[in-house]
């Protein structure tokens, strides 16, 4: 993360409106940049976010002797193959991303070399058990460090090399909890297994990486919540390298759009936007709410993600019920919906998501505090919040605590509160969105940046 603190300053703002663009997807481009690297020869990759998570996986590959060019908008990775990747002089940083950290213990327990991977404050208090233990399991040398709590492991993360005549195991695993990055672990594992994998999720998450590994001909079977990989079904054994376009965020899209919902007289579009259905929780969320949304399928990206333009208008929301299964689906929008809930005719309720406690930062107790400042009755709950909303927002002073989602929500209620609020630690927006305040200046928000 930079080192440099940010401060937005928000002012209440009048309709916004206009057709933009978001970064690419932060989830297909990790994985977009893993998959080119082990490949057999050169891939092109477009729209792949210049965000720092993004960027700490594209440094990792380079440590290992993956050489990856960048220009204004293409990346080209240069692959090594499946058994091609090289020890790395030092440690792998993986900064603020949880996702390159993860991601990357299920690929490196399966090589002959081994690798330590350390992260910035924030990322070493996530925990990092959910996806040691399975690797262990599997017969991968792997160790965690520990931290607050006795039973959980944390970052740095060692990885012992596998010895010649050594190789993981297959595995069953049964998930207590669906996580795309925990079963993204162990699928890139079972590349290096000498038996199947097979995984069971209690719901379905993310599906990126199933859908590159079907695109690029691994022996790969899905049903349902449940996948399973066999390395020794017939097939290449690798890949040869491909072109593919990431498509924008929908993480990212929620906050422009959202705004739109939020402040009266607003209508934005965002283009080619990742509808992958395991992603779009928040707008089915919001078309059950009656709300304006819209979406023009626009063709389909890495890993054949299907895309579309959405568009969101200002309209009048009532507060509803979201748990279960819908979010799994926008775990990562919560915040957001926070705000939109702020704002909202009556209670909202958010269950079912107390996976948001161990985010970058305890997400549901942040927003509980931000809510609160900004002068809006809120309930906490072990796995949610209950929220009145409609009451008159007052301007706030907030501390991001180096949560770009917590940054970029209080952003949105700001544009609506009366006064100015301050947002401070906003260089953590630039983890996921550059350009955030700049792009939201240009739909007509009141977004001043300030570097101390």
């Amino acid at each position: 993360m930079s080192s440099a603190r940010k401060r937005y300053r928000v002012r209440h703002s009048g309709p916004l409106r206009g057709t933009i663009r978001v970064p690419g997807d932060k989830s297909i481009g990790h994985r977009s940049l893993i998959f080119g690297a082990l490949g057999r020869g050169v891939s092109r990759i477009t729209g792949l976010s210049e965000g720092l998570d993004n960027a700490a996986t594209r440094e990792a590959f380079r440590s290992m002797g993956v050489a990856i060019e960048t220009t204004e908008d293409t990346t080209t990775v240069h692959g090594v193959g499946l058994r091609g990747l090289r020890m790395p002089t030092d440690v792998i940083d993986c900064g603020n991303s949880g996702t390159t950290m993860r991601l990357l213990a299920g690929l490196l327990s399966g090589q002959r070399f081994g690798t330590r991977m350390v992260g910035d404050e924030s990322l070493t208090r996530r925990p990092m058990g959910r996806v040691i233990k399975p690797l262990r399991a599997r017969g991968a040398h792997i160790a965690g460090t520990a931290g607050d709590k006795p039973d959980e492991l944390y970052p740095p993360i060692s990885i012992a090399p596998l010895i010649e005549g050594e190789a993981l195991k297959g595995i069953e695993y049964s998930m207590p909890i669906a996580s795309a990055q925990v079963k993204s672990a162990l699928l890139l594992s079972g590349l290096y297994a000498s038996g199947p994998t097979a995984i069971e999720e209690p719901v379905l998450s993310r599906d990126h990486t199933e859908r590159m590994m079907l695109a690029l001909g691994v022996p790969l079977q899905t049903a349902g919540a449940s996948v399973v990989l066999d390395p020794n079904l017939e097939w290449a054994r690798g890949w040869q390298p491909f072109e593919w376009h990431v498509p924008g965020d929908p993480s990212s899209a929620a906050f422009p759009l959202i705004a739109a919902a939020m402040v009266p007289g607003s209508q934005v579009s965002v283009q080619d936007v990742c509808v992958n259905p395991t992603r779009t929780g928040l707008f089915d969320w919001l078309r059950l709410l009656s709300a304006n949304v819209s979406h023009r399928p626009t063709g389909h990206g890495a890993g054949d993600e299907p895309m579309a333009e959405i568009t969101v208008a200002h309209g009048t929301i009532r507060g509803s019920v979201a748990g279960g299964e819908l979010i799994v689906r926008m775990i990562d929008e919560i915040p957001v919906v926070c705000a939109l809930a702020a704002v909202s005719k009556g209670r909202t309720e958010i269950r079912d998501a107390a996976e948001l406690r161990v985010k970058e930062s305890d997400r549901i107790a942040t927003m509980a505090q931000v809510l609160g400042a900004f002068g809006v009755p809120c309930e906490e709950l072990p796995d949610g919040l209950i929220i009145t909303g409609s009451a008159p927002l007052r301007g706030a002073h907030i501390e991001s605590r180096g949560d770009h989602r917590i940054a970029m929500s209080a952003t949105l209620l700001g544009l609506l509160a009366e006064g100015e609020s301050v947002i401070d630690g906003a260089e953590s927006v630039e983890t996921s969105f550059p350009g955030f305040a700049a792009l939201m200046r240009s739909l007509g928000a009141s977004i001043t940046e300030e570097t101390r």
